[in-house]
């Protein structure tokens, strides 16, 4: 049954699709903007705004308590990701078997996006939306969130064809910074800089924040997630109405889990049989859960440590989305002149230096060993952000953070291809996106630990460390993937 519907799927692909120099279709450009409506809530619920805010705001209110902020988010990401950990790769393994997806798709994001708009409600003590509810609905968007991407991900052929999947992929991460870049200057714009820049004589700006919004009530950080839920669910129309959808299975939801679990432990015991790829993947699983928590727990970090607010992370926000395109650009050369296992020990490497380097920072002091007193020192600028150079030193080190690790991403990808037999490519790739999500609970829960056990968030973060380590030292058994292909 699923070689007939493989088949059927090649048959329903246009021939033109498959012709490197050919223009992405109107199914796969509809693909791409599926993508790039739904990053942005990463980009600004998960990383910079929202969840930002509850941890430093809402958790204690009315006195808040930022250690605990990050020990409270830390905890129920870890609940998220054992339940990705232990649904998605089952999901993605079912999928050619369960036939049509977009059925499936339009589902889940009938059920993300009114509990991405219901975080409006919010508010910083609790009376419009407690605690709890605000965590279970952002819980439960993060599983839902992951499921979409198994979806979204297995239209990518049917959508574009094997010629013009590298460029739908990177136009949808393309749209996916565009579209979040989009929304963070408009939320400058319209909602945070009016008032606060009036001193600095900056032309353009609204006299007072659109709608009214209040930021003793912090609504500028709750609008994100209305915001985030229309962008969602326009950018899901197009992918519904003109990307192509597999055909209908012929096998019952339960057989078709059924039939996934069992093709999962195959290519599972595939995996093992090849020496080097097999290190990799388990390597991979360590530095990749270590990475993403740098990123998810940036903003957090930034808010408690630094006690940056809502314009600061915006900009930050803006500025580090940028680059992290750049470090996708970056990675190609890191991969041509070191070669990709070489070059993912790199960015692995740099992102450890760069855990280190935040620990060392505050308001005042710098790298542990420089004070600065705000007090002393007249500030650098006469903006609203970033006035000190505690402020500057912490901004650059987010620099080398997002680009290398953007770069690691594509590294990573790379580095499998050289490791992998190419007549087994799908069964390695399947690998790949379950080392992704085998150890998504891991990070978050050795934050929640080091921040309960130093009582600091400092201690919460030291230990994404420990991550990044233990996958650099299993890079060292891989024994190819350096700069000449095959070895």
């Amino acid at each position: 049954m699923t070689e007939l519907i493989q088949e059927a799927d090649l048959i329903a692909v246009p021939a033109a699709a498959d012709d490197p120099k050919a223009r992405l279709n109107r199914g796969a450009v509809s693909w791409a903007v599926f993508e790039g409506a739904r990053d942005p809530y990463v980009i600004l619920i998960t990383i910079y705004i929202f969840m930002p805010y509850v941890a430093s705001v809402m958790v204690g209110y009315p006195h808040s308590d930022a250690v605990k902020g990050q020990e409270v988010i830390s905890r129920w990401s870890q609940y998220s990701g054992w339940i990705t950990m232990a649904t998605a790769p089952f999901l993605g393994a079912s999928i050619d078997q369960l036939g049509r997806r977009k059925g499936w798709l339009a589902l889940i994001v009938a059920l993300m996006a009114p509990l991405m708009f219901s975080l409006w409600w919010a508010k910083p003590d609790g009376s419009g939306m407690p605690l709890i509810t605000v965590m279970l609905a952002t819980t439960v968007i993060g599983i839902l969130f992951a499921y979409t991407e198994v979806l979204h991900n297995s239209l990518l052929v049917r959508a574009a064809g094997m010629g013009g999947a590298h460029k739908a992929s990177s136009l949808a991460l393309a749209l996916g910074n565009a579209f979040a870049l989009v929304l963070l200057a408009f939320s400058a714009w319209a909602f945070v800089l009016p008032g606060r820049a009036a001193t600095a004589g900056w032309p353009l700006l609204p006299a007072t924040p659109l709608f009214g919004l209040s930021a003793a009530m912090h609504e500028p950080e709750r609008i994100v997630g209305p915001m985030s839920a229309i962008l969602l669910v326009v950018g899901t129309l197009p992918i519904l109405l003109f990307t192509p959808d597999a055909p209908r299975g012929n096998v019952s939801v339960v057989r078709a889990f059924g039939d996934g679990a069992r093709s999962l432990w195959r290519m599972l015991m595939t995996v093992r049989e090849y020496r080097d790829a097999f290190i990799f993947l388990v390597s991979r699983s360590f530095y990749v859960d270590g990475m993403t928590a740098v990123l998810v727990f940036f903003g957090i970090y930034a808010t408690g440590v630094m006690h940056w607010h809502a314009l600061d992370m915006l900009m930050i926000g803006i500025i580090l989305t940028v680059l992290a395109v750049a470090g996708g650009f970056l990675a190609r050369a890191f991969d041509a002149v070191m070669g990709p296992r070489r070059a993912v020990q790199m960015e692995i490497a740099m992102s450890f230096l760069g855990i280190v380097a935040l620990l060392g920072m505050g308001p005042d002091h710098i790298l542990y060993f420089w004070h600065y007193d705000p007090a002393t020192h007249a500030p650098l600028w006469n903006g609203p952000f970033f006035r000190t150079l505690p402020d500057v030193v912490f901004i650059l080190i987010g620099f080398s953070n997002a680009i290398f690790i953007t770069a690691h991403y594509a590294s990573s990808r790379t580095l499998l291809t050289r490791l992998t037999p190419p007549e087994q490519t799908g069964a390695f790739f399947g690998a790949y996106a379950v080392s992704g999500t085998a150890t998504v609970w891991l990070a978050p829960m050795m934050v929640n630990i080091g921040t309960r056990m130093f009582h600091s968030q400092q201690g919460g973060f030291a230990m994404i460390a420990v991550l990044l380590a233990v996958g650099f030292v299993g890079l060292l058994f891989v024994r190819k993937g350096n700069r000449e292909f095959g070895t």
